[in-house]
């Protein structure tokens, strides 16, 4: 047997198309096997889809044949006379055979006659061999038996071409081959001579049976046609081919690339002139499909194809040049039709297994087109082509480069989810194996959701945001308003599927221990999970690993461009390096630290470009709105949320199957409320401020559910930044918070739990973590006290759940104590240490150690003051709002008397002989405004004036109280216009019953107990002038009276309207009084003096 390797290649070359001719005869029965019987009715033929491709086919002329053919009636009835219809050309006949020789030359551009090849100058090809072996045949003519023999011949001509030929009047043929065409090329033109041969015949009138015969002859040849197309696509060196030539799949792609509208000028020039004209790809790929999908050959014939165009080597440009449009048309064109995108999921590179996670965009079928996008660490040429030299480019140049690049972005993910929309419709398997890429990609990228992650272990931030974009856009058709499709999400998916890897992520509520005895409790699925479920679970788990950490890469940007600013900023500030040797090396640093600015802002500017482009924000808060809503209504009894809205608090047996959910779910909610209201509040003007308030209360009055104390903190942070008003941006939330029933019902109680909860997180930084809550929750207090029904929420909360509240002013008054310490003593530090700079020649003279220790200490201390101070202030602000409003709380005996101290003792270091420790400079830098301070300090003094318990406890304060330091603090309060003068007069009325309240502790020492007639009922002070109110009848101390009347013109006991000159003097129990205190031993008390003598607060003076 020959060993040649040329034989047995042709050997196999003959077998493949022999197999090929076999399959064409097969295809389609021989017209002439019906010609000698009685034909059947025709069948009603199928209704053809009219495509660019091919002209409309005319109606069959088997159906005008009907409709104009029939019999007259022998006796008609008779009918109005009508418009005579146009008279029907009677049908020709067709002679077949001589047709079918004609049709298949032309179409093949190949004849037996030579002759006719001379005829046409041998452009059409002379089979000299093939005619040779048919002289014994009737006729030298073709038809469709033989047809399946000419392409073989045809090619063997090629062959031939390659060697020489001693046949003479064969060399003409030879010559007149074409020299560069592929075997592919030659079959498309025959199956466009093949459509046009189709389309004359249509619209011929031969006799319909005579018809329908020419058009199986076509059909056959069509099979034989696209058979041999399907065989070059798959083995294109089976043929002959000319050398240098892109051969195969190669072919096909430049006429699917084409498609593109925008194709740009890499496609024109770079590839092969396209053989396809738009309007016959889709045609051409239907033929393909109808050929090989019933055979199970299509991943064969058109797998390549797919395979070359998604990994087409202009996608490596991005979005420099309009490659990637065309890969995309390319791909619409072929997914339109559901084989060939259900094929597309069958190939090996549609989800590679074993693929690392930087590798799986390059090496999976779509991810190339999925890695295109504007980040800078993918595509930094973007990000410095269009916002470099921010400082010196127009404004309107970047506005305008940032729409270009939004819409380029839109179209991108549009025509993608277009595509994996016809993947996922093609069939069941497709769909399947869609959500199973899904999940891979999102599985292989769990250390995206790390606090530090190495960008080169994880695919890269464009892959995962238009991964997510997807994902967002398969959620919309079941986002509706009325959450009417939310019900048909498995809230048990995580028991049933494991499509998503839960296995090392933190629960809400549960350790993982338990949530795997939860999945074992449950029962088992009575079906797979639909796919509004598929879809639902894996945008929660992709947008958890993809668009919050892409924000943490924003936000990490911005930090540095901060830094590097504040930076230049100290640089610039201080010229003391101009004109000496550093000069240079300085001015070098500014140069540098400004490029790296420049190149910061462009990096930001690209994450903005897709961060902020208006429909993902769109669809991600209307996402985030759903899943808030899906998650209340998961632990709604009622399971009904938001028709009717839910009931708070919540039970306080929290449901298993939501302490098992995994806890980004909560997280991903808070993280984008706080995004969002930062980058864009008005966003939230058409929906989201609703369910973001109702979604912040139900966690906040239930905080038993969640149990991170860090998510917890967050969701009062939304509520603080959404109170923010800043530039043009009008704060989120603070009008809801004032109007909104839940909020005037929930958030006062709500906030005042929390702000005790945070005093215990279990964190090792819980004790700085509860300041950072608690400034948060000062400040959404001060934004919602101006409302009523707050305060009168406050009051409710402070009658019937009184322990809490004490709770909530003792945790406030332990703020304000140690804030205030903290401050004050790091301001005298402070004070100590500019005092020392200040003498720059003492200070110089010290050893360079002493003076570096000195300089770092002063910088932690300012550091440390700042916050101090902010935090003391806020906290002393809320003291005063509280005080103003509720007393009782503040005067049981375990706060009294610690507010007392904590008052006098701030009181004295701002007004008393330390006060001049406290005269820092730049008093601004620390937020510091000691004038503040003092009024809120006296206010509390102030609201709590008419309280007696509160002047026992001032007077029983031995440490700090002093008359003087009232006085003291009134003259400043008086010159600096922080008091009006009744509020000055209160207070020294104030200092005057503790004065006397300490004389009646005094008193009661010496005589022992004093007869309750005696006391004041208000202030339980030993009544020094009493009087008789003239409504109540209540007698009480005129100094009191005096007190409560400059701010209430109304008799404390009955309401009624009351003045000062109104009070009657009971002279009779004055006596009485005088006589009892005559009896002491110690003569030197308040009650010895005038009270106008006892305190020295003159406001008549300025």
């Amino acid at each position: 047997m020959s060993t040649n390797p040329q034989d047995d290649a042709d050997r196999i070359r003959l077998k493949r198309l022999a197999k090929l001719q076999g399959a064409a005869s097969s295809a389609s029965s021989s017209p002439a096997a019906s010609t000698s019987a009685s034909p059947a009715p025709p069948p009603t033929p199928p209704v053809v889809k009219p495509s660019p491709a091919s002209p409309a086919p005319s109606p069959d002329p088997l159906v005008v044949q009907k409709r104009s053919a029939g019999s007259n009636p022998a006796a008609p009835s008779p009918v109005p006379l009508k418009k005579k219809a146009p008279a029907v050309a009677a049908p020709t006949h067709l002679d077949l055979p001589t047709w079918e020789d004609e049709t298949i030359s032309n179409v093949l551009n190949v004849t037996l006659k030579k002759e006719i090849a001379e005829r046409t100058g041998y452009e059409m090809v002379w089979l000299k061999n093939l005619a040779e072996e048919m002289q014994g045949e009737a006729r030298l003519e073709l038809d469709s038996q033989s047809m399946s023999y000419v392409l073989p011949f045809f090619h063997n001509c090629s062959r031939a071409k390659e060697v020489s030929s001693d046949d003479l009047e064969f060399l003409p043929v030879l010559a007149s081959l074409p020299p560069q065409q592929t075997v592919f090329e030659y079959l498309v033109d025959c199956w466009k001579r093949l459509n046009a041969a189709r389309s004359t015949l249509l619209k011929k009138n031969y006799v319909p049976l005579e018809q329908r015969q020419a058009m199986g002859v076509l059909d056959k040849l069509r099979d034989l046609i696209i058979s041999y197309t399907g065989l070059t696509l798959q083995e294109p060196e089976m043929f002959p081919q000319p050398p240098g030539r892109q051969l195969g799949p190669a072919e096909l792609v430049p006429s699917l690339m084409a498609l593109s509208t925008m194709s740009g000028p890499y496609v024109a020039t770079s590839m092969s002139t396209t053989l396809l004209d738009a309007s016959e790809v889709e045609t051409f790929l239907q033929d393909l499909v109808r050929r090989f999908e019933p055979d199970n050959e299509l991943d064969g014939v058109l797998g390549p194809v797919v395979v070359q165009l998604c990994f087409h080597p202009s996608l490596a440009g991005g979005f420099a040049n309009d490659g990637w449009r065309s890969v995309v048309s390319g791909l619409e064109a072929l997914v339109s039709i559901k084989p060939i995108a259900a094929m597309i999921t069958r190939l090996p590179q549609w989800n590679p297994e074993n693929v690392p996670a930087p590798q799986f965009e390059k090496a999976s079928l779509f991810g190339p087109l999925l890695a295109l996008g504007v980040f800078e660490r993918e595509w930094p040429t973007i990000a410095k082509t269009y916002f470099s030299g921010h400082e010196t480019r127009p404004h309107g140049e970047i506005t305008s480069a940032t729409a270009s690049l939004r819409g380029t972005i839109k179209t991108l993910q549009s025509s993608l989810f277009q595509i994996f929309n016809a993947l996922v419709r093609a069939s069941t398997e497709s769909r399947e194996a869609v959500l199973q890429f899904f999940a891979r990609a999102v599985n292989i990228n769990r250390k995206r959701a790390g606090m530090q992650v190495d960008p080169a272990t994880v695919s890269s931030d464009c892959f995962m945001m238009n991964l997510q974009v997807l994902l967002l856009m398969f959620c919309e058709p079941f986002m509706d308003a009325s959450y009417s499709k939310m019900d048909r999400i498995d809230t048990a998916y995580y028991a049933h599927s494991s499509r998503i890897d839960l296995s090392e992520e933190t629960r809400i509520n549960a350790t993982n221990d338990e949530a795997e005895q939860w999945r074992k409790e449950q029962p088992p699925a009575t079906g797979p999970p639909n796919f509004i479920t598929e879809i639902f679970y894996l945008t929660l788990a992709a947008s958890h690993i993809g668009q919050q950490k892409i924000v943490n890469n924003l936000e990490e940007l911005s930090r540095q461009y901060d830094e590097i600013r504040r930076h230049l900023e100290t640089l610039n500030g201080d010229q003391s390096w101009r004109g000496t040797p550093f000069q240079a090396r300085t001015e070098a640093a500014i140069n540098a630290a400004k490029a790296q600015q420049d190149a910061l802002f462009a990096a930001q500017m690209a994450y903005e470009v897709q961060l902020g482009e208006p429909e993902l924000v769109f669809r991600t808060i209307s996402f985030v709105n759903f899943v808030s809503t899906w998650i209340i209504r998961f632990v709604d009894p009622r399971k009904r949320h938001p028709n009717p809205t839910i009931e708070l608090p919540l039970p306080k047996e929290v449901p298993m199957a939501f302490r098992v959910l995994p806890e980004y779910l909560i997280e991903d909610v808070i993280e984008y409320h706080l995004y969002i209201i930062r980058q864009s509040p008005n966003s939230l003007e058409l929906s989201g401020k609703n369910e973001m308030l109702i979604w912040c209360l139900t966690f906040l009055t239930s905080t038993w559910y969640i149990k991170n104390p860090f998510l917890k903190a967050k969701i009062v942070d939304v509520l603080f930044i959404g109170t923010w008003s800043w530039g043009e941006h009008r704060s989120v939330l603070t009008s809801l918070l004032n109007t909104h029933p839940m909020a005037l019902k929930h958030l006062m109680p709500a906030l005042m739990n929390f702000y005790i909860e945070v005093e215990q997180t279990g964190a090792s930084s819980q004790f700085y973590d509860k300041f950072n809550s608690r400034r948060s929750i000062a400040h959404i207090f001060k934004v919602i006290w101006n409302n009523q029904e707050h305060r009168d929420a406050l009051k409710h909360e402070a009658a019937h759940n009184s322990e809490r509240f004490v709770r909530f002013v003792n945790l406030m008054i332990n703020d304000v104590t140690y804030l205030l310490d903290e401050s004050l003593t790091d301001l005298a530090k402070i004070h100590d240490i500019q005092m020392e700079m200040k003498d720059r020649a003492t200070f110089e003279s010290k050893p360079p150690q002493y003076r570096r220790e000195r300089e770092a200490l002063l910088r932690q201390l300012e550091r440390h003051t700042s916050t101090y101070v902010q935090l003391g202030n806020n906290t002393v602000d809320l003291l005063k709002l509280f005080t103003g409003e509720t007393k009782e709380p503040f005067m049981v005996p375990e706060i009294v008397d610690r507010l007392a101290a904590m008052l006098d003792y701030n009181l004295d270091a701002l007004v008393g002989p330390r006060c001049q420790e406290l005269a820092v400079a730049n008093r601004e830098k620390y937020k510091f405004d000691p004038k503040q301070l003092l009024s809120d300090i006296l206010q509390v003094y102030l609201n709590l004036s008419d309280q007696g318990e509160f002047a026992r406890a001032v007077a029983a304060d031995e440490r700090s109280y002093r008359k003087e330091l009232f006085e003291q603090a009134a003259g400043i309060a008086q010159k600096r216009m922080l008091k009006s003068p009744d509020e000055i007069e209160k207070l020294r009325l104030f200092v005057v019953k503790v004065e006397e309240t300490r004389a009646t502790l005094q008193a009661e020492e010496d005589l022992g107990d004093i007869p309750d007639e005696f006391l004041d009922p208000l202030m339980y002070t030993l009544m020094r002038d009493p009087v008789t109110l003239p409504s109540s009848r209540v007698v009480v101390d005129r100094s009191t009276i005096k007190s409560h009347l400059l701010s209430d013109t109304k008799d404390p006991f009955n309401r009624m309207p009351l003045s000062i000159e109104d009070v009657i003097p009971n002279v009779e129990l004055k006596q009485r009084i005088d006589a009892f205190l005559s009896e002491r031993r110690n003569k030197n008390t308040a009650y010895d003096k005038p009270a106008e003598d006892l305190v020295h607060m003159d406001i008549s003076q300025e």
